[in-house]
């Protein structure tokens, strides 16, 4: 028998939609889901593309939310194979996307099907929302897309995301919730000279040390019974000519605080500007905002989710609101209740990323499943 998931999902990885770039990922999608009754809307903005298709117009409205780019592959005489041809070795799909998150678009897309042809007339909407812009700046995509819905009056009830959040086995981890994620770009200011005449220079060097030690062994926060503590963490550190007779005139500092919700964007930047001028270090200070920390609580979809994991997969999820940022952050604003559920993330954005074959069917049915008890109510 024919793993339609699995087709799909070898479909959407010969297409090497590395961001910001969808090559025909959407299209593809959207010539299977009009055929089941979708309405279809293709949301350029700048050079990202974006899908929105729902079926029905009651509520609820239950969206499968995720990306079609990917990373770049990396040195590909360092891969077994070329990255976007689809290889089955061992049980397993190879290629970039497999994992982040191909698969999961492609067990959307199966499980839609699937869920349509045994209820056509079903209750409530379904809906799709798939950007090109997630792995890049994602300036261009779900967020513009989030706008453009609730210009028309358009509410998201349930959201699932099908970022890759299983650990050790799938289904083992549903991500409620996730921290925000603050960044700093940091000029330090001294003045150059030579290093024989330290009197008539400022090192900016010097001056940034006991500040930056300050910096690493602050407790910012101890976190809470839903989200772990506020980490702080230096990305990037430049200071210098080349030269090792000249005192450099500035540094330049990357940082980032992923943070929780027992703190805010505001308190962070004032403590760490405070510890700044505590030490006399001048600065100048560019700060970004990628995304507020939100949490979905145990309500209705995390319950349904639970609950689908547990008849389709046959284990008890766990909670979790650790690792990076996801497209969920632009939508859980808008009041809906969002879960990022989806494959294996051992091998993301790795060489070799690829997916167990068996679970592309198995996620699709949990997907489905999903659908059915929020939709129907049922156990």
């Amino acid at each position: 028998m024919v793993d339609k998931t699995l087709e799909l999902a070898k479909e959407l990885i010969r297409r090497p939609s590395v961001t910001p770039r969808d090559e025909g990922c959407q299209k593809m999608l959207a010539a299977r889901l009009a055929p089941l009754g979708f309405a279809i809307e293709h949301l350029p903005f700048g050079d990202v593309e974006n899908l929105w298709a729902r079926r029905g117009k009651d509520a609820p409205l239950i969206v499968f939310a995720g990306h079609t780019d990917v990373v770049p592959p990396g040195p590909l005489d360092a891969w077994d194979g070329d990255p976007f041809t689809p290889t089955l070795r061992e049980g397993r799909l190879y290629g970039r996307g497999a994992a982040d998150m191909k698969g999961a678009v492609a067990a959307f897309v199966t499980a839609v099907e699937d869920f349509v042809a045994r209820h056509p007339a079903h209750p409530g909407s379904v809906g799709l929302l798939l950007t090109s812009d997630e792995e890049g700046p994602a300036v261009n995509g779900t967020v513009k897309v989030v706008e453009w819905l609730r210009k028309r009056g358009v509410a998201i009830d349930y959201c699932v995301v099908g970022e890759p959040t299983s650990s050790r086995t799938l289904g083992d981890v549903i991500k409620n919730g996730r921290r925000g994620s603050l960044n700093a770009k940091v000029v330090i200011h001294g003045v150059q000279g030579h290093v024989a005449y330290p009197h008539l220079a400022r090192n900016p060097i010097h001056a940034l040390a006991p500040a930056l030690a300050e910096l690493a062994s602050t407790v910012w926060e101890n976190g809470n019974e839903d989200f772990p503590p506020t980490s702080f963490q230096i990305s990037n550190i430049h200071g210098g000519t080349g030269a090792e007779n000249v005192i450099p005139g500035s540094l330049e500092l990357n940082c980032n605080f992923r943070f929780s919700t027992a703190t805010t964007e505001a308190t962070l930047r004032e403590r760490l500007e405070g510890i700044f001028e505590k030490h006399r270090v001048e600065y100048t200070i560019n700060w970004q905002l990628s995304g507020q920390p939100y949490l979905t609580r145990k309500g209705a979809l995390v319950a349904a989710a639970r609950r689908a994991i547990r008849n389709k997969l046959g284990i008890e999820p766990t909670l979790s609101t650790d690792g990076g940022t996801s497209d969920g952050r632009f939508i859980a604003p808008t009041g809906s209740e969002v879960i990022e559920l989806g494959p294996m993330n051992a091998t993301i954005h790795k060489i070799n990323e690829c997916i167990p074959v068996e679970d592309l069917a198995r996620l699709a049915g949990t997907y489905a499943e999903l659908l059915e008890i929020l939709l129907f109510n049922r156990s």
